[in-house]
């Protein structure tokens, strides 16, 4: 199936929710009203419930718990509950994917944004973009599942779906892969143009005349959010490590190479803003 036919699928694109389109809106703004936005969320309960979810939920080992949208704002950051919120919204819209085991994914998609946030951060990169764009990279492995779920299982069985080679092992069967239809969900709900391009360059992100840092970020940090969900060792991550995109964005192999990736809670929120 090629990505017109994908994108035509009715269930391969999902509308964005009204509290979407407006958090949107706030990426443009430099000052953004928190309050504003923790009331945005709140109008939608089955968002904010998914918000208090996760923000209670052990990844984030915050000091207490996390009871409104506002509380959230206040002990994570508007960068990060923003993202979340997004990401809930189109976790809603695949919710029913089968052949998917949807906590790793989201597991991988938590870790993917914080190492963005993580990587971007010491090389002056936009942040912002990073955790959001990272969190969302991978949504084109919903949609293709949603789209051709046959398909794409037999694929599972030669490469995982979180396999370092999976981007590539899509690219020769259908032509495109996650990147390109995520990129084009991405659109749909009328993302910045710059994580739009994030997401679509995130395979390559230097290549043939693109120059596009937060898809090099996100490439470094979902490869590293892929090995450890594969368990690599050391010597495996020196010989995977996509050395190439680090030279070009100037990135210390060794910060994100560790075995422990850092906390979502380690990072000040000084440094976030809208």
């Amino acid at each position: 199936m090629n990505l017109d036919k994908l994108l035509k699928q009715p269930n391969a694109l999902p509308s964005a929710p009204d509290v979407v389109r407006k958090l949107m809106d706030t990426f443009n703004q430099e000052d953004v009203d928190t309050s504003y936005v923790a009331s945005l969320i709140e109008e939608d309960p089955v968002l904010t419930a998914k918000l208090l979810k996760m923000a209670n939920s052990a990844f984030f080992g915050l000091h207490r718990s996390v009871t409104n949208a506002q509380d959230g704002i206040n002990l994570m950051g508007l960068v990060k509950v923003r993202a979340l919120v997004i990401g809930a919204s189109l976790g809603e819209g695949f919710h029913c994917v089968g052949g998917i085991n949807l906590n790793q994914f989201w597991r991988y998609s938590l870790h993917s944004a914080n190492l963005s946030h993580y990587i971007a951060l010491p090389i002056k990169i936009d942040e912002t973009t990073a955790f959001t764009a990272g969190l969302v990279h991978a949504i084109g492995e919903l949609m293709m599942f949603a789209a051709m779920p046959e398909v794409m299982r037999d694929l599972d069985l030669s490469v995982p779906m979180l396999g370092l080679k999976r981007a590539r092992a899509e690219q020769g069967m259908f032509g495109y892969s996650y990147a390109e239809a995520g990129a084009a969900l991405a659109k749909e709900w009328h993302f910045p143009k710059k994580m739009i391009d994030a997401i679509r360059h995130q395979t390559a992100p230097f290549d043939n005349g693109v120059y596009e840092p937060i898809a090099g970020v996100i490439h470094v940090a979902s490869w590293r959010a892929r090995a450890q969900e594969l368990s690599l060792s050391r010597n495996s991550l020196i010989d995977t490590y996509p050395d190439p995109v680090g030279l070009v964005l100037g990135i210390d192999p060794d910060s994100v190479m560790g075995q422990e990736i850092p906390s979502l809670t380690s990072e000040t929120e000084d440094s976030e803003s809208a």
